[in-house]
């Protein structure tokens, strides 16, 4: 039977098949789009199994406020190139949207059918690696921030004993430079309570183990190296705890002065609830 080659461009523009593909699943299926369609779908769905040992170290994070819940997602790919596609960028910001909708907290079947149509028809592996909802409440500021390329995301829930606070310009710029601050110095944690005792144990066995080897230590008393190997844990922990940082605005202020600061101005106290930060691949 005679194919049109309008049918033809018009599969291959909805199933990103090659045209002989296309021209041939056709013929295979006399002239039945919908069933056509459906046989390219089948092959590439065996295709995108094929392809599925293949790693995906590239993608996006994806990241949507909306009132007051926050989504994070992130989608990997295999190469870079493909995750600055605008097909890939748009499916983003639609797993974004039906999370939000339907309020799933965690990747699911209909969620990864999404991502397979897109890898059906761009020919590359790619994944739904995880995502993260934030809800806040009636004193809660949500706001994010997504790194230039995509790679890093993040999302700060900002809370205030006084929720009229929460309208100042003041706290939404103060809440977007914290964002801001994560995103580069990608903190281990909010505070020192939210640090696993064992990993601080492990922290302080090093830091002795190097000082052993240390000949200014040798000779010193005992209780001298422990104040200075807890002078060192306690330096450690200023710098992968949030609220003890340098903050990024102005770093002879910490994260901690900084918010009691900026409470002071406004009238209310201010607290870090909560943040999320996502990197691709890690």
């Amino acid at each position: 039977m005679e194919i049109k080659a309008s049918e033809v461009k018009a599969l291959r523009e909805k199933t990103g098949a090659g045209m002989m593909e296309c021209k041939n699943a056709l013929v295979s299926c006399e002239g039945d789009f919908s069933k056509a369609e459906k046989l390219l779908k089948e092959k590439g769905l065996a295709a995108v199994e094929k392809r599925s040992d293949r790693a995906t170290n590239e993608g996006k994070v994806f990241v949507k406020v909306q009132g007051s819940k926050a989504v994070l997602v992130e989608i990997a790919s295999e190469t870079d190139f493909v995750s600055r596609n605008p097909e890939f960028i748009a499916l983003g910001a639609a797993v974004v949207d039906r999370v939000l909708v339907k309020g799933y907290t965690e990747p699911n079947d209909e969620l990864s059918a999404m991502v397979t149509d897109l890898a059906t028809k761009i020919r590359e592996n790619m994944g739904l690696k995880r995502i993260k909802v934030v809800a806040g409440g009636a004193s809660d500021y949500l706001t994010s921030y997504i790194h230039g390329d995509g790679k890093i995301g993040v999302v700060v829930r900002l809370g205030a004993d006084k929720a009229t606070a929460l309208a100042d310009e003041r706290v939404k710029a103060f809440a977007f430079d914290l964002a801001l601050h994560i995103a580069a110095f990608n903190p281990m944690a909010l505070d020192r309570s939210k640090i696993d005792a064992g990993h601080i144990l492990e922290q302080e066995a090093i830091f002795r183990k190097q000082m052993e080897g240390d000949e200014k230590m040798k000779g010193k008393p005992a209780n001298v190296v422990d104040n200075i190997l807890k002078g060192k844990v306690n330096k450690y922990l200023a710098d992968i705890c949030l609220v003890d940082q340098g903050f990024v605005k102005d770093e002879k202020l910490t994260v901690a002065k900084a918010v009691e600061e900026l409470g002071k101005q406004v009238g209310a106290k201010l607290t870090i609830s909560e943040y999320v930060y996502f990197r691709v691949g890690q």
